[in-house]
């Protein structure tokens, strides 16, 4: 195995362990917000956030904190679901890239190429660096996933 090939598996396996680890925190956040369901969030999470010494007054952490206090159940349900989903595409991405599956390469260009017409749109509406952070890796996943197929395919000797 050449040096190319093993770096360019250990960047497929790192954006596999990337993937898998923010499925990972998405799943957390899925059962976390089931969890909240038919209970006083402002009650069930003050402990939490005393025991991380977080001032809810402070101007990083008012405006969030407003916005959690207010979710109603049909909203908890909205995000356990969509995190549920979200949950499992980047599972499936990052567990197929992990044991170094084809299909996988061709499914994460396609999933993470889906999202940046929206990463984009969100962008324009206001440009954050955490936004345009997000946007670049993703550019980047695309791209160098799209670069390592054609590699490959060329290697093998058959065209993309």
């Amino acid at each position: 195995m050449n040096d190319d090939h093993r770096r360019s598996d250990g960047t497929v396996m790192l954006i596999g362990a990337l993937k898998l680890f923010k499925g990972l925190l998405l799943l957390l956040l899925a059962f976390g917000s089931l969890h909240l369901l038919h209970r006083d969030i402002a009650e069930t999470l003050s402990p939490i956030i005393a025991e991380l010494h977080i001032d809810p007054e402070n101007r990083h952490f008012a405006r969030p904190l407003a916005s959690i206090w207010a979710l109603d159940d049909r909203a908890l349900k909205r995000i356990g679901a969509g995190a549920f989903f979200y949950a499992a595409l980047l599972s499936t991405e990052g567990i197929g890239l992990l044991l170094r599956q084809r299909w996988a390469e061709y499914f994460t260009v396609l999933v993470t190429g889906s999202f940046i017409p929206l990463e984009l749109y969100e962008l324009a509406r206001r440009a954050t660096v955490t936004r345009l952070l997000v946007l670049a890796i993703n550019v980047a996943i695309v791209c160098y996933l799209v670069a390592h197929i054609a590699a490959t395919r060329t290697k093998e000797g058959r065209r993309l």
